[in-house]
């Protein structure tokens, strides 16, 4: 572990209380933060995509034992590179961070973590990743190592274009084609619109999330959708909401119905769509885009968003393997 600079000076603003905190041992501590061990919500938001690409595959085409490894694969796999997405991202935005509050106390601006330390983390979590990924077949592999353009792309975007959220959905859900690719061998069009599906909902989450840091933001120059969108942010989300379940299910009848599919797995498989939907809407009707807390809190509930979606999938491959 390369060595933290400066004392350990305890916890993140916006995470407190959490295991890192509670259990790590100190010198782990400024590591695992920079890496957002501490709040695991977006490696959930970057495995989950992951997982609705093996599972929708195995419902078209059939569970196979080894869909057990992709999955704990991608899990294990998205701890390490959103880890060092995040830590890539902190390194670039380090002067961005120290001018905003709920930032400033991130492991490098306030001084635990040096960059060279954070440069030699962040290669030892893309050595590691990279180790697992070369557990796939090739196609994976290779559709894998294209991901590493958008995401050294993303912590650059804010300061270019006012849809950095965009860039975040490239680079967040390529996990639905490697997924995909990783049971199937290629890459087909039902894997592209769950792609694209998965997108949307993190211009929707993510949307919700800048709304924390608007008014740092504005004073910065930091350009976001949430500045963007504005008071018309529960009209974009709405667009949004309606756009990612479309392009959903016609990932799931493009994936399902060219093989007769059994009603019930289809059925299964087009309840994902149906919750994904309903659980953004629940979270519309919650929505205080002026309340950081309000923001923060519905930010991490897609997480429950993303598992509906997986387990539906999950259940309609399970069937297909127990109908035959």
């Amino acid at each position: 572990m390369p060595e933290a600079k400066g004392p350990e000076t305890g916890v993140v603003a916006d995470s407190v209380g959490n295991w890192v905190d509670r259990l790590a041992p100190p010198a782990t501590r400024p590591f695992l933060r920079l890496a957002r061990a501490d709040r695991p919500a977006g490696t959930w938001l970057l495995l989950l995509p992951c997982w609705w690409g093996i599972a929708l595959a195995a419902a078209a085409t059939g569970p196979r034992w080894a869909d057990l490894w992709l999955a704990i694969a991608c899990a294990a796999g998205a701890f390490l590179m959103r880890g060092a997405g995040c830590t890539w991202n902190d390194i670039t935005d380090r002067e961005f961070d120290a001018a905003v509050a709920r930032t400033r106390s991130r492991p490098i601006p306030s001084g635990q973590v040096s960059v060279k330390g954070a440069l030699a983390f962040l290669v030892l979590q893309v050595a590691l990743g990279g180790a697992i990924l070369m557990t796939f077949n090739v196609p994976a592999i290779v559709t894998g190592l294209v991901s590493l353009g958008p995401v050294a792309l993303y912590p650059f975007a804010k300061r270019f274009t006012w849809w950095p959220q965009l860039f975040l959905g490239i680079a967040f859900n390529w996990g639905a084609l490697v997924g995909w690719v990783a049971h199937t061998g290629s890459l087909g069009a039902p894997a592209v619109a769950l792609y694209l599906a998965g997108m949307v909902w993190t211009l929707f989450y993510d949307t919700i999330y800048a709304h924390q840091d608007k008014e740092d933001d504005a004073l910065i120059g930091v350009k976001s959708t949430a500045r963007l969108f504005g008071a018309d942010s529960a009209k974009w989300l709405g667009g949004f909401l309606i756009a990612s379940v479309a392009l959903m299910t016609i990932a799931v009848l493009w994936a399902l119905l060219p093989g007769a599919a059994n009603p019930l797995v289809l059925a299964l498989c087009l309840a994902a769509p149906w919750a994904f939907g309903w659980h953004m809407l629940w979270q519309m009707r919650g929505l205080d885009i002026d309340s950081p807390e309000t923001c923060l809190r519905l930010f991490r509930a897609n997480r429950d968003t993303g598992l509906l979606v997986a387990l539906f999938l999950a259940a309609g491959a399970i069937v297909r393997l127990i109908l035959g």
